[in-house]
């Protein structure tokens, strides 16, 4: 099958297009997707410059997020069936390939059908970022109605799903964007206000907007330093939210003094120690956010699209570039 591997970390130059053999008989629990779009994610990136801190297997075939046709079927799967369209997030850990190819072997449980009102290359867009933010806002913080969210970098992939859900579960959206067309954006989605963190102190803002009080919880997609001003931002007794790994010298102190919730969203946790029932569970979530999308009450943004053979130029794209909404590759 034709696919997208390294042999070896590095640049985005690393990644190699050519023949690769295909995936093996579905395990019990496996179905067989014929790929025709996989997103691309800050992850992919990652792993690629860094493999030795992943249990990947060379060469590796990058890719977490995909969308596709069912192909085959383990013996016990019984939700799927051949010709089944569905969409998935599955890091290529543990003996599993990633969806830069033409076919991969997915855990049953990850999957759910495919969005009727989503094209291939939109579903393949949506799943990490959609259950990110879900298990983020309402496993990790526990969202409820009434609430003020802050999400930080609301033009991003995890940023405009967080909006959108926070909005359904009605919370009232603060969020961070870099330039006017990405303040458009956020608004389209839902936030009500957007800050530009490059002209404005965003702790200052957060505080005007919420009349000195901060908000209910604080999301952060971007980073450590991020990170750091989120306990500024949450009011006592709030939830603090990361999905990035908070760095050795940051200061707790105003988290203690406000007795913040604070949480950790890793979504690849699941296949990365091969938890049955929280993969069940991000199944679940993509049966829920696929009727969201076929009411109209979900949308994903693609910021561009790129041919499998050219995932190198993608990945350069997106470290280069931060888009607003997601890449995709057609295969």
């Amino acid at each position: 099958m034709k696919a997208v591997y390294f042999s070896a970390g590095g640049a985005a130059d690393v990644l190699q297009y050519g023949e690769i053999e295909s995936p093996g008989e579905c395990g019990e629990n496996q179905i067989l997707i014929h790929i025709k779009a996989a997103g691309i994610n800050p992850i992919d990136c990652k792993i690629r410059s860094a493999p030795q801190r992943f249990p990947v297997t060379f060469p590796v075939i990058p890719g977490c997020d995909g969308a596709g046709i069912v192909t085959a079927t383990g013996s016990q799967v019984k939700n799927f069936g051949l010709g089944d369209e569905v969409y998935f997030s599955q890091p290529g850990f543990n003996n599993r390939q990633g969806t830069y190819a033409e076919y991969v072997l997915a855990d049953a449980g990850l999957a759910a059908l495919k969005p009727r009102a989503l094209s291939f290359e939109q579903a393949a867009a949506a799943p990490l970022v959609f259950i990110t933010a879900w298990e983020a806002l309402h496993d990790r913080a526990r969202i409820s109605s009434g609430q003020t969210v802050l999400i930080h970098a609301g033009a991003g992939g995890v940023g405009h799903a967080a909006i959108q859900l926070a909005k359904l579960a009605g919370a009232r959206v603060i969020t961070t964007v870099s330039n006017e067309e990405k303040a458009d954006l956020a608004r389209q989605l839902g936030a009500d206000q957007t800050i530009n963190y490059r002209t404005h102190d965003v702790v200052a803002e957060v505080l005007r907007c919420t009349g000195d009080k901060g908000v209910d919880i604080a999301f952060d997609t971007v980073g450590p330093a991020v990170l750091q001003t989120c306990f500024r931002c949450v009011k006592p007794y709030g939830d603090v939210v990361t999905i990035l790994q908070p760095s050795p010298d940051t200061d707790w102190s105003e988290a203690r003094k406000r007795n913040v919730r604070f949480s950790l969203e890793l979504m690849l946790s699941p296949v990365l120690m091969e938890l049955v029932e929280a993969k069940l569970h991000q199944g679940e979530i993509l049966r829920q956010c696929a009727a969201l999308f076929d009411q109209n009450k979900l949308t994903v943004r693609i910021a561009r699209t790129f041919a499998l053979a050219d995932a190198a130029a993608a990945q350069q794209h997106l470290e280069q570039n931060h888009p607003a909404g997601k890449l995709v590759l057609t295969v």
